[in-house]
């Protein structure tokens, strides 16, 4: 990963914004859809494919990771394997950062769109770091 990934970008703009911004992870894994048909399950088992399913989330202050490295290595402390990770920011006021309330709501609006695939909006990243585009 070298010191201008898009998520070394990410963690940047974070830091340098006036408010300060808590980061909002949401770690998602492929699984077989309900009802497949013979080609998706086919793809499905070869590794390609398949319906994204919200596994764990985590917030944290825009300084408290360094690279996704470090994201990635606590992720795999705490949970499941993932094959995604949707990253988002969400700004404080007044120059505290945002309540515990307003980032739960906001990582419930992420897990919902990762449910009914409205992802777009979000950053993307597989598990080496390397971004992912959603279409």
């Amino acid at each position: 990963m070298t010191e201008d990934s898009h998520f070394q970008q990410l963690l940047k703009t974070a830091a340098a914004q006036v408010q300060p911004h808590r980061l909002l992870f949401v770690f998602a894994g492929a699984e077989l859809p309900d009802h497949p048909t013979p080609t998706q399950r086919e793809d499905f088992l070869a590794g390609r494919g398949g319906a994204l399913s919200a596994l764990m989330c985590v917030d944290k202050a825009a300084g408290e990771l360094s690279d996704f490295e470090s994201l990635a290595r606590e992720s795999k402390d705490a949970g499941p394997p993932w094959q995604v990770v949707f990253a988002a920011a969400l700004s404080g006021r007044d120059g505290s950062p945002p309540a515990k309330t307003e980032i739960d709501a906001a990582l419930k609006t992420m897990v919902e769109a990762v449910r009914v695939g409205g992802v777009g909006r979000y950053a993307a990243f597989g598990p080496s770091g390397d971004p992912l585009h959603f279409h």
